[in-house]
């Protein structure tokens, strides 16, 4: 394992003509509203190594490396690894091939495992038993150290073969343009409008207690940010429902530092507001959806490709209702339905 910074520049002197790099992370994220990243796990084709992040004062060497314009990532579904890297760096990497999104092109389960992935392809199985452990915690024992370096020794192989089989059918460049959405800085900044959105009980609530529900996410989002807390922390879903519906009353500090933030930021709820009950289909729109979904499982057969995969319920409906932004409008997706 590297744990010093004359260790990790060896290290990336070894591997500084590596364009293909496996990369998982391990981090922490109970008590703090970012990702705590303790551990880097890269495999090129002929070395593997655990990289101790908190032991080391210089990360900069290895993101010139990892974010390098000819560097490629390979990893297993790769959203939570990016983002506890962004987190750090501020980065993104130049390109990715998310070994999950390839997985499922190839008619396997859309949210398949790595485990399940690395049994069925490398004939490995790997076993589950460090999956909650506190990766803050040194010295690594000899045990975990091999579980975190099993999480990328098989991701280069998986990599030839899925790729192998992507060409053979057609399908790599419609994996590589549906991970690139990982390619994002927007993917790894929270999402005011699904916070909202999944806020517990927020759909149920009058409108005028709604807009107080709005300001009181938006504030307890910027104090868990600023204290890097988990959001509730700060204030449960249920807290602010009973505040935004006058069950509770605030206590007198609680207000103040609420109403100072309110008026110092004063939030544009116009575009927040989205908590709506979805229209009912009409009759002319449910004949229509039956129309596309028996076209859709029919493409499914043709391109051995999932149902969700070309389209889930939900863009079906923006699709028949005349939205331009969903999945089917563009990329590989429109031309097999030829639209």
């Amino acid at each position: 394992m590297i744990e010093t910074d004359i260790q990790l520049s060896l290290y990336l002197d070894h591997i500084k003509d590596e364009t293909l790099l496996a990369i998982d992370t391990e981090f922490r994220r109970v008590d703090s509203y970012l990702p705590e990243l303790c551990l880097i796990q890269i495999a090129t084709k002929d070395k593997l190594e655990c990289i101790d992040v908190l032991s080391l004062d210089n990360l900069d060497p290895l993101f010139v490396k990892l974010y390098g314009k000819k560097t490629k990532w390979i990893v297993h579904s790769a959203r939570q690894d990016i983002e506890a890297l962004y987190s750090l760096s501020n980065r993104i990497p130049s390109a990715v091939f998310d070994t999950q999104i390839a997985a499922s092109f190839l008619n396997y389960p859309l949210q398949i495992s790595y485990q399940s992935l690395t049994e069925s392809l490398e004939d490995v199985r790997l076993e589950k038993k460090f999956t909650r452990f506190d990766w803050k915690k040194r010295p690594l024992p000899t045990d975990v150290l091999q579980y975190a370096i099993d999480d990328v020794k098989y991701l280069i192989p998986i990599f030839d073969k899925l790729s192998k089989e992507l060409i053979e059918h057609g399908k790599l460049e419609w994996v590589e343009e549906d991970c690139q959405f990982l390619l994002k800085k927007e993917t790894y900044i929270p999402n005011l409008k699904q916070i909202i959105k999944k806020t517990k009980g927020i759909s149920k609530i009058s409108k005028k207690q709604l807009d107080m529900a709005i300001n009181l996410i938006i504030w307890r989002e910027s104090i868990a940010k600023k204290k890097n807390k988990p959001r509730k922390w700060i204030m449960s879903d249920e807290k602010i429902i009973n505040y935004a519906t006058g069950n509770i009353n605030f206590s007198s500090n609680e207000w103040n530092q609420f109403e100072s933030f309110i008026k110092k930021n004063k939030p544009d709820l116009k575009d927040l507001n989205l908590i709506k009950k979805p229209k009912p289909l009409s009759e002319h729109e449910l004949i229509r959806k039956n129309e596309l979904k028996e076209q859709i499982t029919n493409l499914s057969i043709e391109h051995n490709l999932p149902n969700e995969l070309i389209c889930t319920s939900k863009n079906l409906v923006k699709f028949i209702r005349g939205s331009d932004s969903t999945s089917l409008n563009s990329g590989w997706r429109s031309k097999i339905f030829k639209i």
